[in-house]
């Protein structure tokens, strides 16, 4: 998910808001962040049974977010400073732990992931770098306000929150099965060893984003 902030959308009748929604939705999902660095090196290293694992706990995270940004709980929340400083300050902590685990790695000859990276644990990892992100609930918040503001509820609520999680893991799945054309992947195999390490950089990169957020907003 993105880290910025989503569009207002139009509350007018008929099936465009929705589609709108479905649209940022996804652009959202395909933003460079963790879920996206994350899923893309176990989808190419271990493979489509681990990598659907973790579509399937990325959309449990994209569960509770969504439900607390449906249900109003993540503007409350935005406004303990300290609860969002806590929630973020863990994120960091653990995108750092598992980029250091592939900056460490020493390539996948033997089909062996490196520390940390374990494959029995695709879907602890994958629910843990979406819940442990703040950032989610928020950009979630923002693109689910604009359907609330005017009190619908029952339906709508339902609506938004199945919309998110039922496409978020759709398209993890697709995304999945893209990234074993075997060409792909062969290539991934021959250079794992640096590739590991571009993965293991670009997950230090967003812990230090989400650590300079924490500084500017102490």
């Amino acid at each position: 998910m993105p880290m910025g902030s989503a569009p207002m959308l139009s509350m007018d009748a008929g099936i465009g808001p929705w589609l709108g929604f479905v649209g940022i939705m996804a652009v959202g999902q395909f933003s460079p962040g963790p879920d996206l660095v994350l899923i893309t090196r176990t989808a190419l290293a271990s493979g489509r049974a681990a990598g659907c694992r973790m579509a399937a706990g990325i959309a449990t995270g994209l569960m509770v977010h969504a439900g607390l940004a449906v249900s109003g709980v993540v503007l409350a929340m935005a406004g303990d400073g300290w609860l969002r400083i806590a929630m973020t300050v863990a994120a960091a902590l653990y995108l750092a732990y598992l980029g250091t685990a592939l900056l460490r790695s020493r390539g996948l000859m033997e089909f062996s992931p490196p520390d940390g990276m374990k494959a029995g644990h695709p879907f602890r990892q994958g629910l843990m770098c979406n819940l442990l992100n703040p950032k989610v609930a928020i950009f979630l918040a923002a693109v689910t306000m604009p359907f609330l503001a005017d009190g619908r509820g029952g339906g709508w609520v339902l609506g938004l929150w199945a919309i998110v999680v039922i496409e978020g893991f759709t398209l993890w799945v697709l995304w999945v099965w893209l990234l074993q054309w075997q060409a792909l992947r062969q290539a991934y195999f021959r250079k794992s060893k640096w590739l590991d390490r571009g993965f293991g950089a670009a997950l230090w990169v967003l812990a230090l984003v989400l650590a300079v957020d924490v500084v500017r907003t102490a």
